[in-house]
Formats: structure tokens, sequence, C-alpha cells
């Protein structure tokens, strides 16, 4: 019996130091598991907890500095129940929002807010319409997601000053702005200008794990040779240069009609 007493007092004495290891666990100790994660990003100046942490620096793989890290991470992630707080700053990109990882697998993300300078960002975002540029900022007041995919989504964004770098030089877009939803899995996104810039534009999307949806119209308010020319790669003009797309992929049959209108009038100023 005494043994057996001894045995047990070392085993809770055990039990306790690896929760007070775990408690105040530094952060730099975990250092190389969290990079593991970050698909070839380093951090560098480690400082504080696990779970209440700081990176000075945040690097590429070739060492260029993206910006600092700080997060708080709640210690009931030793349950899979924790929730992640993140804020990271840069001079070209930033990022600050609040994850929970739910029983069921499900992750949901509130708050969180995003702005970036399109043209620094690497890789580049390059298509055959060019290079965009100006600065995006993104709001996700609320994201439940399975496997990635948002089955609830409450978000809006503001393309501004934007820009399309060409090869025949930066074509001036004007400010964009687009408001998306989701539920059951289904996407709507809804895209429209601010009615001064060069660029009119109303467009409707519906995306979904089975397929997609794109209708819009574009067409320039003035009368500006380049503008008609790089919409003329989009698709035939009418008369009056509106261009009407209607694309779509996989199985959007099954998706709901998305007709971009504006009370009514597509052409609407």
């Amino acid at each position: 019996m005494k043994y057996l007493r001894k045995g047990l007092i070392g085993l809770a004495v055990l039990l306790l130091a690896a929760a007070l290891l775990l408690w105040f666990l530094p952060a730099r100790w975990m250092q190389p598991r969290i990079e593991a994660r970050l698909h070839g990003l380093r951090l560098a100046q480690v400082q504080g907890l696990l779970w209440d942490g700081r990176a000075g620096q945040v690097l590429t793989a070739d060492g260029r500095v993206l910006g600092s890290l700080r997060w708080r991470l709640s210690r009931r992630a030793l349950l899979g129940e924790g929730s992640l707080q993140l804020d990271f700053s840069g001079p070209q990109l930033g990022f600050a929002g609040a994850m929970r990882q739910l029983p069921d697998g499900r992750v949901e993300w509130h708050a969180v807010t995003l702005h970036a300078a399109l043209a620094a960002l690497q890789p580049r975002l390059t298509s055959s319409l060019g290079q965009p540029g100006g600065t995006l900022q993104l709001t996700v007041a609320h994201a439940l997601l399975q496997g990635g995919w948002p089955l609830q989504l409450q978000a809006t964004a503001q393309w501004r000053h934007a820009v399309m770098q060409t090869r025949a030089g930066a074509l001036a877009l004007g400010e964009l702005q687009a408001q998306a939803q989701a539920q059951g899995g289904v996407i709507h996104v809804q895209l429209r200008d601010d009615r001064h810039g060069p660029l009119q534009v109303q467009a409707q999307a519906l995306l979904s794990p089975l397929g997609w949806r794109l209708d819009a119209t574009l067409r320039a308010r003035q009368t500006d040779p380049a503008l008609r020319r790089w919409l003329s790669t989009l698709g035939p003009a009418d008369a009056d240069g509106t261009v009407r797309i209607h694309r779509r992929g996989g199985l959007a049959a099954s998706l709901p009609d998305a007709t971009p209108t504006t009370n009514g009038n597509p052409h609407a100023p």
C-alpha cells in the first residue's frame, strides 16, 4: 500500500508538471511546428507563450519581411474546441480575425478584416486580362466553413483605386464594391461600381461546390478607346458599348437565376 501511495503521488506530480509546462509553454518551443503549417513562411523574433505570443517578423522563404504577427489561442484547444485570434500587420498586407473550432470539425470565423495592396502580392495575381492593382479591403462579419468551403457567409469588399495593368498600359476602373452571402453552401456575390468611375459594372455570381454562374454587364462611361478595347476582349458590345457576360461551369443548371439588375434597369448610371 505504501508503494502504491508513493506511485500515485509521483504520477500526480508528473501530471501537474506536464500541465504547468503546457500552461506556460513558450511559443519558440513550438515554432518549428507552427512554421510547418505556414506554407513556406518563417517566423522570427518569437516572444511570449504558445497561447499568447508574437512574432516580430514574418518572412518569406527568400527572406523578405512581410510584417509582424500577434496571436491569442484559447487553452481549450487542448480539448479540440479552442478559439484563435490573429492580428497580422504589414506595409502591403494586413489581417485580423477570430476563429473558433467547432466540435463537428467545422470552423467559424468572425470579425475578419483584410487589406491588401494587390500589385505587391506575391505571387502576383495575373490573368489574360492583365494584372490587378489598387487596394482590396475585405470585411467578413461571419463565416462558417466545412472543409474550407463557406456554408454560411456575410462579407463585403471594396476594390479601391482599381487598376488593371495590361500590355497596352494601366487602365483605371474606379472603385468597385461587392457583397457576398452564403446559405447552405451556395455563395451569392453582387458586384457594382460606385457610379462615379470610368467603368459601369453590374454583376452577380453564384458559386457552389458543384458549379458556378456569372452574369454581368459592363460599359465605359466615357469615350476611352483603351478601356473599350479591353472590354471587347470580354465579349461583343451592344450599340451603346455595353458588354454582356453570361458564363457558367460545372452543374450550373442546379443554381438559381442570377441576372444583374439595378432598379430593373441594367444600364442605370
